[in-house]
């Protein structure tokens, strides 16, 4: 029997985005035409959105769905106005396969405002209270999949307590002066993304005297 050629495979159809004109400005919001949650856990969703965008855009985007974090940089001025101790801690991140020095954090619940779940956050994994609070930043953790909104928010006048952190958190606290939190961060050894933009924001603002 004569050997039957096989035949090219397809070319995958590609979509090479296009900027648009110079002096075009992009406005609105994406056009949901479907959405399906794929998983749902504790903590977070996965959404497969079909969606429409700004600009004539379409394309399947999967979402994390995330209600947002409260991040606190707790700043205690008592031992030495003009290098503040900024108040780290050292957890072991499984998604990471290692040990990070970080701004303590944590999700907020759904309904909850931001301070009171700053409050809540920071007496369970260090026993800390403020007296002082005040919106630091806000920003996106990593826009391009993940709906999780970072609220940091700057904490002051310290007093110490008893902390109560999860059966699952492991956590050691560290008050560590400022020039030294930024001595490790050029030194690459903090590597945590919101203490990174908290505390050089920070920094940047409060510049030593």
């Amino acid at each position: 029997m004569p050997t039957r050629k096989k035949s090219a495979p397809e070319p995958l159809a590609i979509t090479v985005a296009k900027p648009a004109p110079l002096g075009t400005k992009l406005r609105g919001k994406a056009r949901v035409v479907s959405s399906k949650t794929v998983y749902k856990g504790k903590v977070f969703s996965v959404t497969a959105d079909q969606v429409i965008e700004p600009g004539g855009v379409t394309a399947r985007r999967d979402v994390i769905r995330h209600n947002g974090s409260v991040v606190m940089l707790a700043v205690d001025h008592s031992r030495n106005p003009h290098d503040p101790d900024i108040l780290l801690i050292r957890q072991y991140r499984h998604a990471a396969e290692q040990f990070l020095l970080e701004l303590p954090a944590g999700r907020i619940e759904p309904g909850e405002k931001l301070i009171p779940a700053a409050k809540r956050e920071l007496i369970e994994e260090t026993g800390y209270r403020a007296k002082k609070w005040s919106h630091h930043v806000r920003y996106f953790a990593s826009p391009g999949f993940l709906s999780e909104a970072m609220n940091v928010l700057l904490a002051e006048e310290l007093t110490l307590g008893e902390a109560a952190p999860e059966d699952d958190e492991r956590i050691e606290i560290l008050m560590t002066p400022l020039s030294e939190v930024l001595r490790l961060i050029h030194a690459g050894k903090i590597l945590d993304g919101k203490t990174l933009v908290a505390v050089l924001l920070y920094a940047s603002l409060h510049p030593a005297t």
